[in-house]
């Protein structure tokens, strides 16, 4: 089943083209790295992929139901308020700096959406809150604050908030990159976890190893285009596209 579809996807901010008529499908139990250099549009794409952005083109689907509807001028419009509420429910969202509630503990981090948002039962979301905070390696933690929680155990704390809402897949914006080398290793291997339960992820990442290892297929991009597509050995290990070469030997 197809949980992402965008299509002929083009962001402009200003003068500055950003996003230059991108097309993305994402599978049911799929992993996506998406490699790229500085600028080259990724964190875009993630942001209009997620809603955080809207597409000045292009259409947009989650998991078969549109989000956008199609105008005779060309420029997207969007459905109405309610039905993207809904839609929001199949997916989850985690930053590179964690935007976590300062004032709420992680237990609350974690509980307050799908008390709040969803209407969910509070001691069932409570139950199943703890047992996201082990999976992540926190269930000590449930009563203390962000500001006394490590960078990486706060991104811990934003994985298993996500997991929380009970998403079909999640989005990931360099999820490792505030965090030092020995911590990055306790995030990729939480996200490898999930990988093997066939979690849903589409991830923006300079991790290349990780890419390798963990994704099923690797987008390259650059200058608001997809450059090259396919698994991680044809993409990572042979590129055939130039800008892919380069990139890859200047990370190397």
């Amino acid at each position: 089943m197809k949980l992402l579809e965008m299509n002929h996807v083009k962001k402009d901010f200003k003068d500055l083209s950003v996003l230059k008529d991108i097309s993305l499908e994402v599978n049911e139990g799929e992993v996506v790295a998406i490699l790229g250099p500085s600028g080259s549009g990724k964190s875009t794409l993630l942001r209009c992929a997620t809603l955080l952005e809207t597409m000045d083109e292009g259409s947009l689907a989650y998991c078969g139901t549109p989000a956008t509807v199609n105008t005779d001028g060309g420029k997207t419009e969007y459905v109405g308020k309610n039905e993207l509420k809904e839609l929001k429910n199949n997916f989850g969202l985690v930053f590179q700096n964690f935007n976590l509630f300062p004032h709420y503990s992680v237990l609350k981090n974690v509980t307050d959406a799908p008390i709040h948002v969803q209407k969910r039962d509070k001691d069932e979301v409570i139950a199943e809150a703890r047992e996201l905070l082990k999976k992540v390696g926190l269930e000590e933690k449930e009563d203390s604050y962000p500001c006394q929680l490590s960078g990486g155990q706060q991104q811990r704390v934003a994985i298993a908030r996500a997991l929380a809402m009970n998403p079909k897949m999640l989005f990931f914006d360099e999820p490792t990159s505030a965090l030092d080398p020995e911590i990055t290793a306790g995030i990729l291997k939480v996200l490898r976890d999930l990988a093997d339960e066939k979690m849903t992820m589409i991830i923006v990442t300079h991790e290349i190893a990780f890419a390798r290892k963990v994704a099923d297929r690797v987008i390259f991009m650059d200058g608001g285009v997809i450059v090259e597509e396919g698994k991680p050995e044809d993409v990572i290990d042979n590129p055939s596209n130039e800008r892919t070469k380069a990139f890859l030997q200047k990370l190397s």
